[in-house]
């Protein structure tokens, strides 16, 4: 019998397991004839999957799952199959694995970023969702050696980034301890080896230590009267490499390669035995830490203290009761595995309450990318245990300040904050606090609210969303106002009127990417800084520019004194004429679509246009009739023999011709000839035709051209 099916019968019955051998049924048909990258049966990866979530405890639904968590996206089989079979809580469960599996991590910063928000989506939504894709990562990892070493190692990044450190913030240390060492595997796996072959060497000796510490630790238990179980665990590889590094320590200095644990009935227990065995060997100073009075963030409970033997060895020893020993096991599993002990479902909303503060406070950050490096810095960061006045205990992130410890508190209290003492003295507030302070806010009922300024130097993610919250709800309709003229000047100049590209559906692809219910929200987060006005502009126009049907766009006309231009196939842009090649009526033209100016009409033969990209090249004509007397500008370049030559040519030509001079340039090329550049004021083409040809003909000028810059 297949090991799934033996603890499906070992661990489930009744209803359960009738609905996890249907499953098992249903699965087994869909994958049939699929292979894996090894050649296996597909088959082989769903059973595992569920396997490992037996082994953690989680319910039947969560199995059943594992088992079909990949049936929606590589078999025929559909959503509405997975509902009818198994029902609305189980097709749930599958449909977001699925759809984290569509998750596809790139190179580009910003599409990891919005994959990692959407995980964080996922858990909010359900957090069996990625309890499964941790359980299937894993045994991806297991089996990570049949693909390329690119593949391998793009993976191996990716699990040590993103899928550890979460299996690690639910406290679920066998996944997290076991996707570490196998990361390690693949990234360094020199070291990786040289970790498995030394230890494996010094094995049988440390084996005879700990026993020894064992031995001697249960003769304290029997004294005592104290009912309890002693044993060896030896530290991962992936945690002693880390420790290597970031110490730099050689194998030999890292002397807690194993860990004794000691497991009791009771909290009071935990501390007798603690003081027993620091009666018997000396504890190293600062190596006490008493998790059991200050947890770790996702509930980690225990006492840690390592001594030195008589022998002069140190090594650690971890105390704790058997239901704390469950929690630093299973983490946020054990609300399943060991559902009988729970009495409420406060343990997991504790557990839970984490995520769903960061989801509530993600319409705080910038972007996904900020979202991201705040979760980040809220999965990572170490520990700072300051105290409240009444001697409750505030877990913040290292240079943690009394603003992050404010709103650590409450919302309320960071936002009436006015000062703070720490050990009874009044410090500035954003003075860095340090481990065992007692941290009093003082607050005021008439108070204005946060200071921007704060936002520059507290530490704790959830306190900087919560101050970007409050500016953003506060002050909701002058972001509103602020926003809309911020997305018009932008607009504008890029060459385009808002009203124009904001659309029904312009706006819609818009709210896909940063989830605006409303253009007043859209306008808002703009206004706020939640969101630039440059990066919605961009979306607007780009949605604008392609996806609208061409047939939609009328031909724009720009109607001044010149004349009517028409740009065809673009509409609401601004126009505007090239002063390089100052084309006129009758001369042949093209439309350039700026990055600023909106449309910009050249001559066609105007040499500024020899490199432009084609796509932004417009066909334009003139249109209309001329308005009579209109008058345009065209600039002339003559070379002459001598500067005073051409000066006479030209002040003789334009009286004789009643034209204006504009402006009037001179210079000497490099071969000595006088350069005069003049702009005229003229009615038409044939003006400037007729004004060449004349000065032309005048004694010593060399040459007359337009001017095309």
């Amino acid at each position: 019998m297949e090991p799934i099916l033996m603890k499906i019968y070992e661990y489930y019955s009744g209803a359960d397991r009738d609905m996890l051998l249907r499953a098992y049924d249903f699965a087994s048909r869909a994958h049939k004839n699929q292979k894996r990258a090894s050649g296996e049966p597909y088959f082989i990866h769903p059973c595992a999957v569920a396997e490992i979530l037996t082994d953690l405890g989680l319910d039947a639904a969560t199995v059943a799952g594992a088992l079909l968590h990949d049936v929606i996206e590589d078999t025929p089989a559909t959503e509405e199959d997975i509902s009818r079979e198994f029902g609305e809580e189980v097709l749930t469960l599958v449909s977001g694995v699925t759809k984290l599996d569509k998750i596809v991590f790139k190179s580009q910063e910003e599409e990891e970023a919005e994959n990692f928000r959407k995980i964080f989506v996922a858990m909010a939504k359900d957090i069996r969702v990625i309890i499964i894709k941790l359980a299937d990562r894993l045994h991806n990892m297991r089996s990570l050696n049949f693909l390329s070493k690119e593949r391998q190692q793009k993976m191996a990044k990716e699990t040590l980034d993103i899928y550890a450190p979460i299996a690690g913030r639910l406290g679920i240390s066998q996944v997290k301890c076991e996707l570490e060492d196998l990361c390690l595997k693949y990234l360094d796996p020199e070291a990786f080896e040289f970790l498995v072959e030394n230890i494996h060497q010094k094995l049988e000796e440390r084996n005879r230590f700990v026993d020894f510490v064992v031995e001697e630790i249960n003769d304290i238990l029997v004294e005592s009267n104290i009912s309890g179980e002693v044993f060896g665990r030896p530290k991962h590889f992936y945690s002693i490499y880390k420790k290597m590094k970031t110490k730099d320590k050689t194998l030999d200095q890292i002397y807690d390669l194993t860990a004794v644990r000691v497991i009791v009935g009771t909290v009071d227990e935990c501390y007798e035995v603690l003081g027993k065995i620091h009666k018997k060997w000396k504890p190293v100073p600062g190596r006490i830490k008493d998790y059991i009075a200050t947890p770790k963030p996702n509930m980690y409970q225990s006492l840690h203290t390592t001594v030195v033997t008589n022998f002069g060895q140190p090594f650690e020893i971890q105390i704790r009761t058997e239901e704390m020993h469950r929690t630093a096991e299973y983490g946020i599993a054990a609300h399943w595995k060991y559902k009988e002990q729970r009495d409420s479902m406060s343990s997991l909303d504790q557990r839970m309450s984490w995520i769903r503060e960061m989801m509530e406070l993600q319409g705080g950050f910038r972007d996904s990318k900020e979202f991201m490096n705040n979760v980040k810095e809220e999965l990572y960061s170490s520990e700072l245990l300051v105290f409240t006045p009444q001697s409750k205990v505030i877990s913040l992130p290292e240079n943690a300040t009394p603003v992050d410890f404010a709103y650590a508190i409450h919302s309320e209290v960071g936002n009436r904050c006015i000062g703070a003492k720490v050990n009874g003295k009044i410090v500035p507030l954003d003075s860095v606090l340090e481990l065992g302070d007692v941290v009093e806010i003082i607050t005021s009922p008439t108070g204005k609210g946060p200071s921007r300024d704060w936002l520059k130097f507290v530490k704790s993610p959830s306190a900087r969303a919560k101050i970007k919250s409050f500016f953003r709800k506060a002050m909701r309709e002058d972001n509103i106002k602020q926003g809309k003229v911020m997305l018009e000047e932008v607009a504008k100049r890029k060459g385009y009127q808002l009203s124009e590209i904001l659309t029904p559906e312009s706006f819609r692809k818009v709210s896909e990417k940063y989830s605006f219910d409303t253009q007043e929200e859209m306008f808002s987060a703009i206004g706020f800084g939640a969101v630039s006005a440059s990066q919605v502009f961009f979306k607007l126009v780009d949605y604008f520019r392609k996806e609208v049907p061409t047939p939609v766009l009328q031909p724009f006309r720009e109607k001044n004194a010149k004349g009517t231009v028409t740009i065809k196939g673009m509409s609401g842009l601004l126009v505007s004429f090239a002063g390089c090649c100052s084309p006129v009526p009758g001369d042949d033209i093209i439309g350039f679509v700026t990055r600023g100016r909106g449309i910009v009409v050249h001559r066609k033969d105007c040499p500024n246009l020899k490199n432009a990209e084609p796509d932004r090249l417009q066909p334009a004509e003139w249109t209309g009739e001329q308005e009579r007397d209109a008058r345009f500008k065209a600039g002339l370049i003559v070379t002459a023999e001598e500067q005073g030559a051409a000066l006479a040519a030209v002040s003789n030509v334009l009286a004789d011709m009643k034209l204006s001079l504009t402006s009037i340039n001179g210079r000497y090329d490099k071969n000595g000839d006088a350069i005069v550049e003049i702009t005229v004021s003229l009615l038409s083409k044939q003006d400037i035709e007729v004004l060449i040809n004349r000065l032309s003909a005048k004694d010593k000028i060399v040459s007359v051209r337009r001017t095309s810059n």
